[in-house]
């Protein structure tokens, strides 16, 4: 079977992120959205997404194809529904769709689709404070999916590591002198990535293939490092989708840092107004 992921509408609410990226290649948890899919579908999947981005993501359409709504992360029970998915069928959660079948060429008449209602709490991001506020689940999904059946790199007797268990290295990931506490969630460091000498780690956090935690790093989690991505100071409950620096002292909390970006020495965030009101966001 041929796997379309496409936008849906939640990509509007998910701007700025989606200006320069289709839905299913924002990063939540270790994996993007696409990178989930495949593994739990075992196959690769192309996109729909808005024209000037599908030069980069090309649209493949086969003879059959299942349609999947990226603002759907993978579960055993929608991966089920959506592997069963047969002619004239599609996958709804309330009034929106999560998948349905298409033939090449067709167009999908939904008020002539038999309706399937989506089983299970439904995994998805619908804002884009989503990204961060459902990472720490994202983090333990995808360590789950990264790690079963097979053996962590092994840690350096120089760390100091609470549950250990709980910490995965990949092969080439290096890590000395730190404190790792992994009770509150599990601790994924990726090939090659480096955590340096006085780094402080309270997962559940992912440092991706390549990514540098600097000297002394203080990280509370649920925070994600992504690939090639560089982290000094403090970091609380953040999400760095890749090639991105925060390479210095200074505070980001409850934030979502896009690709290709640099925050400068002493760069601080705030997540809490002095007159104590809702943060709203523009």
């Amino acid at each position: 079977m041929n796997y379309i992921l496409f936008d849906g509408a939640a990509r509007n609410q998910l701007l700025p992120f989606t200006f320069t990226r289709p839905v299913a290649d924002i990063r939540i948890g270790i994996l993007t959205i696409r990178e989930k899919w495949e593994r739990f579908l075992n196959t690769t999947t192309s996109t729909i997404t808005e024209d000037y981005l599908s030069h980069k993501w090309p649209m493949v359409e086969m003879e059959e194809n299942v349609m999947i709504n990226a603002a759907f992360l993978p579960t055993a029970e929608l991966l089920e529904q959506v592997t069963n998915l047969q002619p004239g069928e599609a996958i709804f959660h309330e009034e929106d769709i999560v998948a349905f079948f298409a033939y090449e060429d067709q167009d999908v008449n939904f008020d002539a689709c038999t309706s399937i209602e989506l089983e299970g709490k439904p995994f998805r991001i619908e804002y884009t404070w989503d990204i961060f506020k459902l990472n720490g689940e994202a983090i333990a999904a995808d360590f789950e999916q990264l790690t079963r059946d097979r053996k962590s790199a092994p840690i350096s007797s120089t760390n100091q590591v609470i549950a250990p268990e709980n910490v995965f290295l990949e092969e080439g990931a290096k890590m000395e002198c730190a404190i790792i506490n992994a009770s509150e969630g599990p601790v994924y460091i990726g090939a090659d990535a480096e955590v340096m000498e006085g780094s402080i780690v309270r997962g559940p956090f992912a440092l991706c293939d390549h990514g540098t935690l600097k000297l002394g790093a203080k990280i509370y989690g649920p925070t994600t490092v992504g690939p090639h991505s560089k982290v000094g100071g403090e970091v609380n409950n953040s999400v760095i989708f890749g090639y991105s620096n925060k390479g210095h002292d200074g505070f980001l909390g409850n934030s979502v840092l896009g690709e290709w970006c640099n925050l400068g020495a002493d760069t601080n965030t705030s997540n809490l107004k002095n007159n104590y009101a809702e943060v709203r966001l523009w």
